[in-house]
Order: structure tokens, then sequence, then C-alpha cells
């Protein structure tokens, strides 16, 4: 291999987040002139991501559970390969690959270890399992060069938790990997299939659909969007809310109450995962995204380019994407009255509704475009390795 090819190494704990969260990264650094290796856990995506990215997966354990033998053996197993490929830059994304791959790339001597923040699962967290989750993210950033919160406010919330404050970095405006504006967008392909999908579904013309992407949990704030929409649902019957994702019934589940209401109420609907979301977002009106805890939200993103209406929770990175009766919605965590009485609000004014749309479009397509954050992940990139001396032609 040509001296002047350097070796990039990306490590999420799943492959599916390379394959969604982080789509096209990986290729697009391989374009510019790395040599990209994935690692992860493996599972079912592993062979569609290696297709996607054009990049070689390698399976390693990484389990999201704390599991001290098994992360310490997955640490040896991460040392062994790290010094088997000799990368130049180890960058992480994920809490468990964060930790074992910045120790891992510092014991084998990888010169550059960046490492990518998104959602701070400790932040819901109270007592002894906060302290420890902390004392995680802190071991993390430890032998990290560099983190890279995906949000602003995120960065100033780390810092005054004191993590990592002294090498600190927000890349643009904020996300994990932008948005490519192009793919979400309304084309008449689409539009059939959105109508094709209402009519199978037997959706009335003067119905709201209304629509929620990602994990079915708690954490998601699933019990108080239920709630909230049965509620809207006795003034408006006819209305709808389709939810894509699946259920994590080991980590967070939801109660038996809200999972019979995911799987027999005649207005709910359960799609499970999509690998294409956007004929679903374009057959729908507005987006309800309650969450408890988020890093920088790719699916306001997506939702809103695709013409659906923004109602977000008030929490880091949802809180950039939206200002609140400017472009969208923002509503107290975990507060389903007030949940209630903003889809309220939302279906009784159509047209107040269509100008947030319309603005919520406008910013999306100027803030969070993906290109432009590629290219300021691969500046940072140019940026180490002349830091470290290492030769590079793009």
């Amino acid at each position: 291999m040509h001296q002047d090819k350097p070796k990039l190494v990306r490590i999420t704990s799943l492959p599916v987040s390379m394959k969604v969260l982080l789509k096209g990264q990986m290729r697009f650094m391989k374009e510019q002139g790395f040599e990209v290796t994935m690692i992860s856990s493996d599972g079912e995506e592993a062979k569609s991501l290696e297709d996607q990215e054009e990049c070689p997966h390698i399976p390693v354990t990484l389990t999201r559970k704390i599991s001290p033998f098994t992360d310490l053996r997955s640490l040896f197993i991460l040392i062994r390969l790290f010094r088997k490929i000799k990368p130049q830059i180890v960058h992480t994304h994920t809490p468990k690959a964060g930790l074992l791959g910045m120790w891992a790339a510092l014991l084998s001597g990888v010169p550059i270890r960046l490492h990518t923040i998104a959602g701070l699962p400790w932040v819901e967290t109270k007592g002894a399992m906060r302290l420890l989750l902390k004392t995680v993210e802190k071991l993390t950033a430890l032998p990290a060069n560099m983190i890279y919160p995906n949000s602003k406010v995120q960065e100033v919330f780390l810092k005054k938790e004191g993590i990592a404050s002294n090498k600190m970095k927000v890349l643009g405006s904020g996300s994990s990997n932008g948005i490519n504006c192009n793919h979400f967008s309304i084309d008449e392909a689409l539009i059939k299939q959105a109508a094709q999908l209402r009519k199978e579904m037997q959706v009335q013309e003067d119905a709201c659909i209304w629509i929620f992407v990602g994990r079915l949990v708690k954490d998601k704030g699933l019990t108080e969007m239920l709630g909230a929409f049965l509620q809207l649902q006795q003034k408006f019957p006819q209305d709808r809310i389709w939810l894509l994702g699946l259920e994590e019934p080991t980590l967070d589940p939801l109660d038996l109450k809200e999972q019979e209401i995911l799987h027999y109420h005649l207005a709910v609907k359960c799609w499970g995962f999509q690998q294409d979301i956007r004929p679903y977002l374009a057959a729908a009106d507005i987006l309800v995204f309650p969450s408890y805890r988020e890093g920088f939200p790719n699916v306001p993103l997506q939702a809103g380019l695709m013409g659906c209406m923004l109602i977000l929770s008030d929490i880091n990175g949802c809180n950039e994407i939206v200002q609140d009766g400017e472009n969208g919605m923002l509503v107290p965590v975990k507060n389903q009255n007030a949940l209630f009485e903003a889809m309220m609000f939302a279906r009784q004014n159509p047209d107040w509704r269509k100008a947030m749309t319309e603005a919520i479009q406008q910013k999306i397509k100027t803030s969070y475009n993906q290109n432009r954050l590629w290219q300021l992940l691969l500046q940072e990139y140019q940026y180490w390795l002349q830091k470290k001396g290492i030769p590079f032609n793009s």
C-alpha cells in the first residue's frame, strides 16, 4: 500500500449505526484517499454495510450492556487488530465502541484517536449508575486527541460536567452525518408510494397521519406520545399514528398497556424497521419526537425535509434544530399534557403548520447539508495527519 494512503478505522457498537447514522461517510473518506476499515459487533446488516460503503467490515463483540469480562476480551481483540492494521486514525462513535476503541488505540500506538459523542445514556439515570456512566464518558475522553459532540448545546453540557473541556469541538452546526438533501426530497415516485400507503391503510382524506421514527422504547417518549395521541383521537377519530422502529424488550421495555396499544389499537400502526423511511414520511403530516435524551437526532432532519411539521421535546439537539413557534414546536420532556396541547394546536391550524414546515425545510438545507459536514470532518483528519507529521495526498 502506498505510504501516502493513511489508514482510517471507524468503530460503532452495532453495524446498523454505521449503515444508517453514518451512511456514506466511510465511502466518502475512501474516495478522498483513505484506506477505511469498519469495526462493530456482527449482525445481519454487516454484509450490506460492506456493500453500501465499499469498505471491509471486521466483527468484534461490543455489547451495549455493562459486561466486564466480554469487554476486556474485546479490548484485547481490538489491540491485536490495531497492531495488525496499523491505522493512523481511529474514530469511534457510540459509548462502548468509544471506551474500548479509544483505549485500544492508545495501547496499540495509534497516533490519532478521535471520538464522536452522540447520545448520552447517563443523562436519564440517577445515583450510582449515573456516576458510573459519567465516569465511563470521562475514561473514553482521556486517551482521545479530540472529542466531537454532535450538538452545540451538548458541548456546553459536557463542559459543565467536566468532560474533556479542553479538547472538544462541534463540526459546523452539529449532527454526526448531516443530511442528504437530494435523497430526502419529494419526487413523483414518492408521491405515488405515499398515496398507495394511505390507500392500503384506508386513511381518510381529511385525516392526519402522525409519525414517529426510532426505537420503540420508554426513553424515546413512547408513553407520553401514545397517551397524547389517544387523547387527540377522541376529537379526531380519523387520525392515525405510524411508528417505524423496533422494540427493545431487554434494554428498555414498554409497559404491557403500551405494548397492547402498539399492537392492537386500530389507529396505531407499527411498521417495524424500514430500510427506506421516505415513503412513510411523505405520507405523513406531522413528526412527533418526544425523546427524553438525544445527541443530535437525524430523524427530525429527514422528516422536516420530507414535508413533515416537527413537534420535538425541548432537549439537547432537538432545540438546536427547532426554534419554538418559528419553524416547529418544542414541548417539555415527559409532559403528556403539554405534548397533547401542542398536537391539538398543530392539528387545528393547518396554514400555520404549513408555514412551520417551509421554515424548517429552509433551515435544514442551509445548516445541515451532508456534503458540508463531510468536508469539515475531512479537514479534521487532514489537520491531525499534518499535526502528527503523517503524509497525506488526497
